[in-house]
């Protein structure tokens, strides 16, 4: 059987099963069996990938490659890791009466449903069925951003269909252009793997205008500036688990979006047009995120405006491109998504213990619940760049590619990473190292997977295992890098 099946097929079981008997007591191990099972299959996949390079699967519908099977990994893995986290979470959310039978229910299905749009979006071959995967997570996402039935919660879910709602019908338009222009062509089919052999003769008229709208499309799902304002509100009104795979696994999916489509339009316009508005954007965003990280009240909120700044950061290093930037842009999808969420993981249980989000009533982690606290703090070192963790390596390798190929971005991306720096580290301290006045939590927390994502990071920052260096260098020289 092709481990692609397995893939694809664990998560929408595990919907359609959870849908069932999500409310049970038993149901949040369910949801981390059906989440183990999808991660092995991606670990199958990978190596089946690595072994024998590049091939469709299920027909000529899906396509695996060393870009996509990485995220296909990473996505597994961290989806696994955040169901772990999820049971004792979801557990003290019940016994607080915020998660109703219903509402678990719906939360542990469309868990598992979001986890099936985003690995069909990652392996489809059809740009066509892209979109269709992509608005199909919006939709999952959501009902999960909503499960509180709070007005807060509503209202963040409502603008969060809105915003990415009119996102996504850019995209749409985006993708008709694109197939006017594969007509054009004699490619005749959505199929990426097509137009990619033929991307030399799209027409380059409509492949600019294309790739402005779906840009604008994906790029609201990125979070990038100034369509982000879905955000942080989805982040701070959903349950947390949900803002780990949000920060951890949706932008990544988006931005892999906008790297296909950046493939096809260099290769018919013969100029840097998408990666100069990828460049522009993504500065834009880790200037615009840093300066507001310093004005939140809400530590769910303040992390999300950070995961804006690292998917500019991102964006800008893929915009830049050649070999060295789109490595170190692929290297910090990678560490940000583990750091991220485990910076969610651990603030999940500091907001749970305190009874609020707020910050400024969060005190003495260090001393109520220490590993808590070090999950914290180690966190938010790791994601402010401090060395030896991964996020500084990718940095480091963006920053000293923009000093030689677009210096003039330079003490901006400097001002922006500076801001940050000192905004996220000034409301952490006492949030990890002040007086402490609340008790610990009834449930034990998982630790375990907020520990294992900053041990990963760590070992990426200090070094990169040969496979995974082969990995990012295949897939950077296939985005053009």
């Amino acid at each position: 059987m092709d481990p692609l099946l397995l893939v694809l097929a664990s998560p929408i079981l595990g919907s359609l099963v959870l849908g069932l008997v999500g409310h049970r007591r038993w149901a949040p191990e369910v949801n981390v069996a059906f989440s183990l099972a999808t991660f092995l299959a991606a670990a199958a996949l990978t190596t089946d990938v690595i072994a024998h390079g590049p091939r469709h699967a299920l027909g000529e519908e899906f396509f695996l490659d060393p870009l996509n099977v990485f995220l296909v990994a990473l996505t597994a893995f961290v989806a696994f890791t955040t169901a772990l986290f999820s049971r004792p979470y979801m557990r003290v959310e019940q016994a607080h009466g915020r998660m109703t039978p219903p509402r678990l229910r719906l939360y542990h299905s469309m868990y598992q449903m979001f986890s099936f749009t985003m690995l069909l979006a990652l392996t489809t071959n059809n740009l066509g069925l892209l979109w269709v995967a992509t608005e199909a997570a919006t939709l999952a996402t959501v009902l999960l951003v909503s499960v509180y039935r709070t007005a807060a919660s509503l209202e963040a879910a409502w603008k969060y269909f809105i915003l990415c709602g009119v996102g996504i019908a850019q995209a749409l338009f985006g993708t008709v252009l694109v197939y006017m222009a594969a007509e054009r062509a004699g490619a005749g089919a959505l199929l990426w793997t097509g137009l990619d052999a033929v991307k030399a003769h799209l027409d380059p008229r409509i492949m600019g205008l294309a790739f402005a709208f779906l840009f604008v499309g994906y790029g609201t799902k990125v979070g990038l500036v100034p369509v982000h304002n879905w955000l942080p509100d989805a982040h701070a009104e959903g349950p947390t688990p949900v803002s780990a795979v949000l920060s951890g696994l949706l932008l990544n999916v988006a931005l892999y979006a906008v790297l296909r489509f950046k493939v096809l339009t260099d290769g018919a316009l013969g100029s840097a047009l998408a990666g100069q508005l990828m460049m522009a954007f993504g500065l834009a965003s880790v200037l615009v995120a840093a300066f507001f990280l310093s004005r939140q009240r809400d530590v769910k909120r303040m992390f999300a405006y950070s995961s804006i700044e690292h998917m500019g950061l991102t964006t800008f290093a893929f915009g830049v491109g050649g070999p060295l930037a789109t490595f170190a842009g692929l290297l910090h999808m990678t560490v940000h998504s583990l750091v991220k969420s485990a910076i969610f993981f651990a603030v999940g249980h500091a907001a749970q213990q305190a009874g609020t989000q707020v910050m400024s009533e969060i005190r003495g982690l260090i001393r109520s619940s220490p590993t808590v606290g070090w999950g914290l703090m180690l966190g938010s070192l790791a994601i402010l760049g401090m060395p030896p963790f991964g996020v500084f390596a990718s940095e480091f390798l963006i920053l000293t590619t923009a000093m030689r190929e677009q210096p003039w971005a330079t003490p901006l991306l400097l001002l922006g990473l500076g801001v940050a720096f000192a905004s996220v580290l000034q409301r952490v301290q006492p949030m990890v190292f002040g007086e402490s006045s609340f008790a610990p939590l009834p449930q034990r927390p998982a630790l375990v997977p907020v520990f294992v994502h900053m041990g990963l990071a760590l070992m990426l920052g200090l070094w990169i295992p040969p496979y995974l260096v082969g990995w990012y260098r295949e897939a950077a020289r296939m985005v053009g890098g």
